[in-house]
């Protein structure tokens, strides 16, 4: 056994409920040896910088023996370190390091496919139709007279068919890249190894999981054609027709889920869920399933006070009948960062620091993703440096999500900025990033990572944010507004013009309120 690792954790079973988590995407985070890539020890030199920041825990991405092929999404082996990021025992001195700093950690679940390097596909492939080793994918015969066409019409998220033909003529399901074989979860086999890779890392002293695809895993009986069958694309909502997803069994999967993290009190999964109607994202959370899911409104809304408030509106309309808090989202790994998004330089940062307030002012867990606090933007690649598989898959038509994934930017003038020992990084960082980097910004008080700390800070010990929901108050056209039950008041400014600031006690701004008033795309905490 291990030691354990949450004796310096102070015991709470519901800690996530509130929690501010940040995402680690591990290839561009921190590099410790110095090969341009990042891993598990550089994550674990910048714990201090973590700490400070003021997180309750963190979220890392894959970090299993994979071929890449999807960044570490295509798992080859659940149960082991990527060599390019540590092993074991460097994944243990991180979890222990974070812990002793109380930090929790959680790890990235893949359980709707494996790599096509898994022992378990390559057993597969070696193995005649029929057999139990093909029982564990979902191998079929294929459709016409010679069966060369696919056995059913659906498309693959990262383009083409979602169908692979092997040599002896039978074609194997993938709802993403060919390399990412789906997983049969009809198959006993399949849950129970599941299980086993939970408890693997339970047992090691992770604090929970953040499951990828968790609408995925279950594909109706029969795999009937999808009409319409066109795919509504990466990460966008796959409504009723779509029958690659949100399948009824899935739920069955995410109460097995549930059973083990049960046995292990304190820990937690939240899910990818991508479904916009309340009802069905509700039944994700229901008491024996996730505690935890993403909901993509905010970071899918324009900047706009009623997309805005709608985002809100809608995100606490679907918990509001489960055990679960709302869990929000401005930015991650899949998504272009919400400084682009909002308009980019200047404009793009002042409503992103203004996003960040709004954020963390809302009731239920927060999710950052590393670089948010740091006001870092998508950057433009050349061609010839794209790596997202859907760059390929496409045929050079959808650019894919390497511009939000650029390493991050930690000290100096020069690249890689203090990410690596060496300039060249496994996406190319730009020129011009002095003023961006963390040791910049955590020496200057008006930055974007100062605003994020005084935030955190005040989220964590003020009373003011006390209480589960909120009410909306009456604000200007163009303005929104809500309370807290402990009193905070968080007002953001969308009209165009700076506003008149309301009575109480300034807490914080994500602008310099100088001369009494809320500047244009502008936000403020007050108590009152």
């Amino acid at each position: 056994m291990h030691p354990d690792p949450h004796t310096v954790l102070p015991v709470s079973t519901d800690w996530w409920r509130s929690a501010v988590v940040y995402q680690i995407y591990v290839r561009s985070f921190a590099d410790g040896n110095g090969d341009g890539v990042g891993d598990l020890a550089g994550i674990r030199s910048r714990l201090p910088y973590l700490a400070d920041l003021g997180v309750d825990a963190l979220w890392i991405t894959p970090f299993y023996p994979s071929p890449m092929a999807d960044h570490g999404y295509d798992v080859a082996d659940p149960r082991d370190v990527e060599p390019v990021f540590g092993d074991l025992a460097e994944f243990d001195a991180l979890l222990a390091d974070a812990h002793g700093r109380g930090i929790r950690v959680t790890i990235d679940l893949v359980p709707n496919h494996s790599s096509h390097d898994h022992e378990w596909f390559q057993a597969a492939l070696a193995a005649a139709p029929g057999s139990p080793e093909r029982a564990r994918y979902l191998f079929r015969d294929g459709r016409g007279p010679d069966g060369s066409e696919p056995p059913n019409n659906w498309p693959s998220v990262f383009g083409g068919p979602a169908w692979t033909r092997v040599p002896d003529g039978q074609w194997y399901l993938h709802i993403f890249a060919p390399e990412q074989p789906d997983l049969n979860f009809a198959n006993p086999e399949v849950v129970a190894d599941l299980e086993e890779t939970m408890r693997f890392w339970l047992d090691r002293g992770v604090d929970g999981f953040r499951i990828d695809v968790a609408h995925g895993m279950a594909k109706p009986d029969g795999l009937p054609d999808m009409v319409p069958m066109e795919d509504t694309g990466l990460l966008a909502d796959h409504g009723p027709g779509d029958l690659r997803f949100d399948q009824d069994d899935v739920h069955a999967v995410h109460r097995r889920i549930r059973a083990v993290l049960d046995e292990y009190p304190g820990t937690m999964a939240v899910g990818e869920v991508w479904v916009s109607d309340d009802a069905r994202l509700a039944h994700y959370l229901r008491e024996d399933e996730l505690q935890l899911a993403f909901n993509f409104k905010l970071l899918t809304a324009e900047w706009t006070a009623t997309d805005l408030r709608d985002a809100v509106t809608d995100s606490l309309a679907a918990v509001a009948g489960t055990p679960a808090p709302a869990c929000w989202v401005l930015s991650n790994h899949d998504r272009p960062r919400h400084v682009t998004r909002y308009g980019g330089g200047e404009l793009g940062t002042r409503r992103a620091r203004a996003a960040a307030l709004l954020q963390l002012a809302l009731p239920g867990a927060a999710y950052l993703y590393n670089g948010d606090e740091l006001g870092m933007p998508d950057v433009d690649l050349a061609d010839e440096v794209l790596q997202d598989p859907i760059w390929e898959r496409s045929g050079h038509t959808e650019r894919g999500r390497d511009a939000c994934r650029i390493p991050m930017p930690w000290s100096g003038s020069e690249r890689s900025y203090g990410f690596s020992a060496q300039a060249d990084t496994w996406l190319p960082m730009p020129e011009g990033w002095a003023a961006l980097t963390a040791e910049a910004q955590v020496g200057d008080h008006a930055s974007i990572r100062s605003l994020y700390r005084s935030a955190l800070a005040l989220r964590a010990s003020s009373p003011a944010f006390a209480g589960d929901g909120l009410d909306w108050l009456p604000a200007p056209d163009g303005c929104l507004a809500f309370r807290r039950p402990g009193g905070l008041v968080c007002l953001v400014n969308l009209s165009g013009a700076a506003m008149p600031l309301p009575e109480g006690q300034v807490l914080l701004a994500s602008a310099d309120l100088g001369d009494g008033t809320l500047p244009d795309d502008s936000a403020v905490w007050l108590h009152a």
